[in-house]
């Protein structure tokens, strides 16, 4: 399966969903697909969405899943490498009214450079991108938040507490 997630930012992101629509309509998308819609006010016609979901159903959704398309934001990144699935992100643009301003540029860089994740720049390039994801070997994400915690720790111990 996959799942779309769009983040809870109150910007539409209606660029991917309509074209998620085109690629099962041309039946290269052929298993199931399920987004979280955010904000966008586009409807999908092809396959099963909510606008936002709880905690539960989106780790279920999460679950069932093996391959992720995503906006570029860092949490929704982290939270699908994390899980081992295969992640293709798209970063939102502020020219589209899709945010504020183009960070998610460098984030959606910064994360395909780790080979973390397949980046998308361009929504009309998602189909070869869902197919690179499929055929790249990307890296198993590791937290550095052990080494953050045990270097806290050290420091306490230093200082006597």
């Amino acid at each position: 399966m996959i799942f779309v997630t769009l983040g809870s930012q109150k910007f539409q992101f209606n660029r991917i969903l309509i074209e998620i629509d085109k690629l099962i309509e041309d039946k290269y998308i052929t298993e199931n697909v399920f987004a979280q819609t955010g904000y966008s006010d586009y409807e999908p016609k092809n396959y099963k969405y909510k606008n936002f979901l709880n905690r539960d159903e989106f780790s279920e959704i999460m679950s069932q899943s093996d391959t992720v398309i995503t906006h570029g934001g860092t949490g929704a990144i982290i939270g699908a490498v994390k899980k081992g699935k295969k992640v293709v992100a798209i970063p939102r643009l502020s020219k589209y009214g899709e945010h504020v301003d183009d960070h998610q540029l460098q984030i959606v860089n910064q994360f395909s450079n780790m080979n973390l994740i397949i980046k998308c720049m361009n929504v009309s390039d998602l189909k070869q991108s869902l197919e690179e994801v499929k055929q790249t070997k990307l890296e198993v994400y590791h937290s550095n938040t052990d080494v953050i915690l045990n270097s806290i720790d050290d420091y306490i111990k230093k200082i006597g507490g």
